[in-house]
């Protein structure tokens, strides 16, 4: 039996560097075998390391690295040895033979860069006050600089559809606007064309007055949006249009906001209401409160009319005789409503009516903050521009502009619509 050649004596570990000592077996630092630098197989803890049977005998194969008995794995412990099994024909023991310098692949990398396709979240801009153009504007709409207020989205607002445009703005004396409005374009069910306007005053000295009036602006230009087109006549839709409304107001009571801020000197959320509907013939209007609808003839030559009745104290002193129309509103009492939509309403009334007129004109739909300063009829119609018809935002802008010069003293809020309604995808020009 041939002997196997003696081991040569290394001063240093051909793994780590560290020095050695004579007769060292396994290196104290790294726990390198040393014995495998001399190809022959070495004992580990009583066992012996048996050099891979696939492995091909270099110079250049980098030996395994076997670690203490203290640090190796079992099969289930997650260090790379599951699947390695001592009792494998053709492998080696347990424990040895297996790298652990690096973690098994996964399957899939998480991704650590940002993904190019995805651009980036930037920012919303600071917004920059409008009065001293350098402080920042707060959560509350206030800069933190010269604590200006800043304007808010409903201070002002525009909206044209097709031949029917309307403004709002909140005026030169109150904090907020308080009013809304709807304008829309729609087709009956006979396919002929409808325009319609529907203005909503909140009530100041209600909770939320400016919620009531976006709320029953939009329910009710949902409701004659939906029923016109399904054949409702337009003065049926118009007072089923404002019951919608009231509903959309009397909901608000019952919400948390509402809750928290009602106190008994409170009321609940209220607003007035005035709408119009223009067909091809015919002209509908709608109305709770003292908001109001003018119509002007296109023949300035013609009469301009007012269209509805005001709910108001010094409208039932004028219809009860008790005063003329100039000492009514002459009294303080002028403006208090009668008539209003919300949760503490006495009862809900709406008022509606239809005209047939016999020649091409303007309808004003406006809220008080506008016919405080062009109260009769002659008034208004001095004040509209002789092309409105064909030009109803810039009309509206103007008649917005009349209130404002004249002391803005409320907030203002008008639509114009032309009779009769133009074709469908007419626009104004």
């Amino acid at each position: 039996m041939s002997q196997m050649p003696q081991q040569a004596a290394l001063s240093h570990c051909p793994s780590c560097a560290e020095p050695l000592l004579s007769g060292d077996r396994f290196c104290e630092k790294c726990g390198y075998d040393l014995s495998a630098s001399a190809g022959t197989p070495a004992a580990v803890n009583g066992s012996v390391a048996w050099p891979h049977a696939s492995e091909p005998d270099s110079s250049d194969t980098p030996p395994a690295v076997h670690l203490p008995a203290d640090l190796q794995g079992t099969e289930s412990d997650g260090r790379g040895q599951e699947g390695v099994r001592g009792d494998d024909p053709g492998t080696p023991p347990a424990g040895h033979g297996v790298r652990f310098d690096r973690a098994p692949e996964p399957e899939e990398y998480p991704l650590q860069a940002p993904d190019p396709r995805i651009a980036p979240e930037q920012p919303a801009p600071a917004k920059v006050c409008v009065a001293c153009r350098a402080g920042r504007v707060d959560h509350d709409g206030y800069c933190e600089n010269c604590g200006h207020a800043q304007p808010r989205e409903r201070d002002h607002m525009e909206q044209e559809c097709g031949p029917v445009a309307a403004v709002s703005d909140r005026g030169l004396r109150h904090h907020r606007n308080e009013d809304s409005f709807a304008v829309g374009c729609t087709a009956l069910a006979d396919g002929s064309p409808a325009v319609l306007a529907i203005v909503c005053d909140g009530v100041s000295s209600a909770t939320r007055p400016d919620d009531a009036s976006l709320a029953a602006s939009r329910a009710a230009t949902d409701a004659l949006l939906a029923a016109l087109p399904q054949g409702t006549h337009p003065q049926q839709a118009m007072h089923e249009a404002i019951v919608a409304a009231s509903r959309a107001v009397n909901a608000l009571a019952g919400e948390p906001a509402t809750a928290r801020e009602h106190a008994p000197h409170q009321n609940a959320p209220a607003c007035t209401l005035v709408g119009a509907v223009i067909t091809a013939g015919l002209l509908v209007v709608g109305w709770v409160g003292d908001s109001r609808v003018y119509w002007v003839p296109v023949d300035r030559s013609a009469p301009p009319a007012r269209l509805t009745e005001d709910d108001s104290w010094a409208a039932q002193m004028v219809a009860a005789g008790l005063m003329n129309e100039a000492e009514a509103y002459a009294d303080e009492r002028a403006h208090a409503i009668t008539g209003w939509l919300g949760a503490d309403a006495y009862e809900l009334e709406p008022h509606t009516a239809s005209f047939k007129p016999d020649r091409p004109g303007v309808v004003v739909v406006c809220t008080d903050g506008l016919w405080n300063y062009a109260e009769a009829a002659e008034e208004m119609a001095d004040v509209l521009p002789l092309d409105a018809a064909v030009r109803p935002l810039h009309s509206a802008q103007v008649l917005v502009g009349h209130a404002l010069d004249g002391g803005g003293h409320d907030n203002v809020t008008v639509a114009v619509l032309p009779f009769p309604a133009p074709p469908m995808g007419a626009g104004s020009a």
